[in-house]
């Protein structure tokens, strides 16, 4: 039977109460969710969107209500629902603009949702010993396969005298991806996240723990609600904080996903991600001789024309082979694993058929 808890309302909620439209956009809402219903089934099953995900319940938000479900089989923090208050498991979850995901750890390659629906990804790093190139490209080509529009954030600059020196590297990803420098802590923050956060876009802090994600929602939401812990001063790791994924609706309308420090970050079915991060290696073993070139010592191997003129980077060309081979790797893996599963199912099938005909 749903509950309504009163103890789950969100602490940084505006004050008042607003019309139905106002509430929706403040969730995120948009004509792209809109279109794919009708009026008639919105009054009888209304949108609710998942900001919460525990291990057996769902937190959902829509027009006045705000309450805890029993879980749904494939849906993550983002997602939106048309409600069915009377049976919640027939709810019918909505189509996706995006979809972060990776592969879980662990040895059996499952699939795991990050988030649902974001516009933007906050890929967070330290100016320290946390910062690393080929972890951000990682984000940043699970950002490019969602349609995500990634910023890559390098906090603590306020604790080093080389921000310039990490924002140079982190801008080698791409000219294309913006980089913002700051302290987490300062209110000049806001200001500088503001372009991505306006009324009905749903952004997320991605990274490492203790780079400063909780303590970036608590400044654009203007208040502490979430904790934040420092890092270890011997090596710079952070303690993990956020212990869950969830979605805050901040007084501005804008719905800000705070997640647990991710340091492995195994890629999954992100092949169109990974050639857009590297556009110019992608765009060069186009024009290689072989299709299946390794770009190694292969004739005519244009990607290594590029290394020896200094036009491509040699760490670079390792980090992309290595991705798109893990990549390629983990994708396959669940696919057979998916037509196993599939494969199962038939003889049962098949016999319950062959049963009934006699």
């Amino acid at each position: 039977m749903l509950r309504h808890d009163p103890q789950t309302k969100s602490q940084t909620a505006p004050k008042g109460q607003r019309d139905a439209a106002g509430q929706l956009r403040a969730l995120g809402w948009s004509d792209y969710f809109a279109d794919q219903t009708t009026s008639a089934t919105l009054s009888q099953t209304p949108p609710v969107r998942i900001t919460q995900v525990h291990r057996n319940t769902l937190r959902i938000q829509g027009v006045d209500l705000d309450t805890i479900i029993p879980g749904l089989h494939g849906v993550t923090v983002g997602d939106w629902l048309l409600f069915d208050a009377n049976a919640s498991r027939n709810s019918q979850l909505l189509r996706r603009k995006s979809l972060i995901k990776r592969r879980a750890p662990g040895h059996d390659r499952k699939e795991q949702l990050i988030a649902a629906n974001l516009d933007t990804a906050f890929i967070v790093t330290s100016c320290n010993n946390d910062f690393s190139l080929a972890r951000l490209e990682r984000y940043v080509a699970m950002a490019h396969e969602a349609g995500v529009t990634p910023v890559i954030v390098l906090t603590k600059i306020d604790m080093t005298r080389e921000a310039s020196a990490f924002a140079e590297q982190a801008q080698s990803i791409s000219p294309q991806i913006a980089v913002v420098c700051l302290d987490a802590r300062s209110p000049e923050a806001i200001g500088l996240l503001s372009p991505w956060c306006d009324a009905g876009q749903t952004v997320a802090f991605l990274g490492s723990s203790g780079v400063g994600k909780s303590t970036l929602t608590n400044s654009l939401a203007g208040n502490e609600a979430i904790a934040t812990q420092d890092v270890r001063a011997s090596d710079d790791k952070g303690r993990h904080t956020t212990t869950g994924r969830q979605l805050h609706i901040l007084p501005s309308g804008c719905a800000v996903l705070d997640t647990p420090g991710m340091r492995e970050i195994q890629l999954i079915d992100v092949s169109v991600g990974l050639e857009e991060t590297f556009a110019d290696l992608h765009a060069l073993q186009q024009n290689c001789r072989f299709n299946d070139c390794a770009h190694n010592t292969e004739p005519g191997c244009a990607v290594q024309a590029a290394i020896a003129s200094g036009a491509v980077d040699v760490p670079r060309l390792q980090r992309w082979l290595k991705l798109v081979a893990e990549d390629t790797e983990n994708t396959k893996f669940l696919a057979d694993r998916k037509r196993r599963d599939r494969a199962k199912t038939k003889p049962e099938k098949s016999v319950t058929k062959h049963s009934s005909k006699k």
